[in-house]
């Protein structure tokens, strides 16, 4: 997740539309495993890890990030979870990239860093925000270098010697009205003429309310095939023939 968008939300983050849908679908994808810890690359706060812990998932997490002022440990419902700003050597059975490879400019070379010593048994779950036709001011607050097709980011799993298990879109439901006015709005874009700036906002308990409704909904029908569309791009991978030998 982006400490910026944290800063933005603070307390409401938890309890956001956003990161609650998208954790839900986090656990949708990965609710027939069960894993002995969780790395979570670019964590800010760790709300993804807090949620697979809370739900059983892991049973302890590790969050990386090298914007932490300080390197700490946290009980979670009873679950260990640590704060560091690196780690030497990764070994956990899950690795967590949730809206990190965007930020980076050698992706398939961070994927590498923390998935090279993935257990044979491990996996891996990525976010990114998804079509480059869908750039805005949005992208440049939040300092993204690009946004993903499927055939982009499979092949950037590939490079890094891992195989996708499945990837899906998700936030459907938003694509139509967004890429509108996204498009509407190109040749600002085009001539950089917009504001940086999060299109991330709070809202009111109603609204807040609605949009966790949409996307509960989308989750349960749409998610589970939706190959086609949506903002952002979930994908599970394994270790491939290179890694496993």
């Amino acid at each position: 997740m982006d400490v910026k968008e944290e800063s933005i939300l603070g307390s409401d983050l938890q309890d956001h539309w956003y990161y609650v849908s998208k954790g839900r679908a986090l656990r949708r994808l990965l609710r027939q495993f069960t894993f002995r810890e969780v790395l979570d690359v670019g964590a800010g706060s760790g709300i993804f890890s807090r949620q697979l812990l809370e739900t059983g998932i892991c049973s302890r997490a590790t969050c990386v990030d090298p914007a932490y002022s300080r390197e700490h440990v946290e009980d979670a419902d009873g679950h260990e979870i640590c704060f560091v700003k690196h780690v030497d050597e990764p070994g956990q059975d899950l690795v967590l990239l949730m809206d990190v490879l965007e930020h980076v400019e050698d992706d398939v070379g961070l994927l590498r860093q923390y998935t090279s010593s993935l257990p044979e048994d491990g996996l891996v779950a990525i976010t990114v925000p998804a079509f480059q036709f869908l750039w805005s001011g949005h992208d440049v607050f939040l300092e993204h270098h690009r946004r993903y097709t499927r055939r982009m980011l499979h092949d950037v799993v590939s490079k890094a010697g891992l195989e996708v298990t499945t990837s899906r879109f998700f936030f459907g439901l938003l694509f139509p009205a967004v890429a509108a006015m996204r498009l509407a709005n190109g040749w600002r874009v085009r001539n950089r003429q917009f504001e940086p700036t999060s299109s991330l906002k709070r809202h009111g308990n109603i609204t807040n309310m609605a949009l966790t409704l949409v996307h509960d909904v989308e989750r349960t029908l749409l998610f589970p095939f939706n190959a086609a569309a949506g903002l952002t791009l979930f994908c599970l991978a394994r270790p491939g023939p290179a890694i496993r030998s």
